[in-house]
């Protein structure tokens, strides 16, 4: 065998093995070599400048979690939500009917007087003909919510509350107004008005057969004021008011005179007509709780 002859085979088979391993050590020593020998192998056996790189797997869509009712963002027809606003339109007006219902009974039952009776009930009328008229006009306006809206009742209740002004007790028989067993009060009684009742109340009291002492009255005088006058068996007292009194007001003042009588019926029935020895009940009109 030619020994020259291979030598130039040998050389080069020596040159492509140095340049073999050149090649897998820069392979190794590439931040994909931390993946194992199998993978640079494979790095280095499959790469090829003809054969395109492979494209990486595209990531899974995102997984779908179902929502419940409440949570999720449903559209509510326009038609359904108006039917809802007209609902509670007329649940509004059925409210105010009630109001009107209610100031009626109160007033039927004596706890209200004329004044706080009209004031009222037109307080809610007017509010219940003007939602009416809104909706008539455009049945999808929402500015009956407004009117709805609750108000200030408490102060027309108080604003026309007969309020008492004044209070006396005279004795029966006489028609001295100047004069009276005791008066409480803000304002003096109105003289003038007074006097020919109680001298019309004295000729009644003389000529009646019976012991039964008489019914007792209220009456509207000058200025929008009233007084009530109530005949007891000794004595008749008459209150100042500031506007009509309900009829449990006057009920009250017929109940507090004879609660007087009643008290100081020893006395009265002696004749003893001394204030400091006699007890008068009728001041609790003038006292406020919490006050003091």
């Amino acid at each position: 065998m030619n020994k020259r002859g291979d030598e130039p085979r040998s050389l080069l088979r020596r040159l492509l093995k140095k340049a073999d391993e050149r090649i897998l050590q820069s392979a190794l020593s590439s931040p994909g070599a931390a993946s194992g020998k199998s993978g640079a192998t494979r790095r280095t056996s499959e790469s090829s400048p003809v054969r395109p790189t492979p494209p990486e797997a595209a990531a899974p869509p995102p997984q779908l979690t179902p929502q419940t009712k409440l949570s999720q963002n449903i559209e509510i027809p326009k038609q359904i939500s108006g039917i809802e606003e007209r609902l509670q339109a007329e649940e509004a007006l059925a409210q105010l009917r009630e109001k009107t219902g209610q100031i009626a009974a109160e007033f039927a039952e004596g706890k209200l007087n004329r004044a706080q009776f009209t004031a009222l009930y037109a307080y809610f009328n007017e509010r219940r003909v003007i939602i009416e008229r809104l909706l008539a006009r455009d049945p999808d306006t929402q500015a009956w919510q407004q009117v709805a809206k609750p108000g200030h009742t408490g102060f027309l209740r108080q604003h026309f509350e007969a309020r008492v002004l004044a209070y006396s007790i005279y004795n029966n028989g006489s028609d001295d107004v100047d004069n009276p067993l005791t008066t409480q009060g803000s304002i003096s009684m109105p003289v003038g008005a007074l006097k020919p009742m109680l001298t019309a109340l004295n000729v009644l009291q003389r000529t009646q057969n019976s012991a039964k002492p008489l019914a007792a009255v209220r009456k509207q005088i000058e200025s929008g004021r009233w007084i009530t006058i109530v005949p007891g068996s000794y004595t008749t007292s008459v209150a100042l008011f500031s506007l009509e009194p309900s009829v449990q007001q006057f009920t009250l003042m017929q109940d507090i005179h004879r609660d007087f009588e009643r008290a100081n019926h020893v006395a009265l029935e002696r004749g003893i007509r001394l204030p400091d020895q006699l007890v008068f009940p009728h001041r609790a009109l003038f006292e406020h709780p919490g006050e003091g």
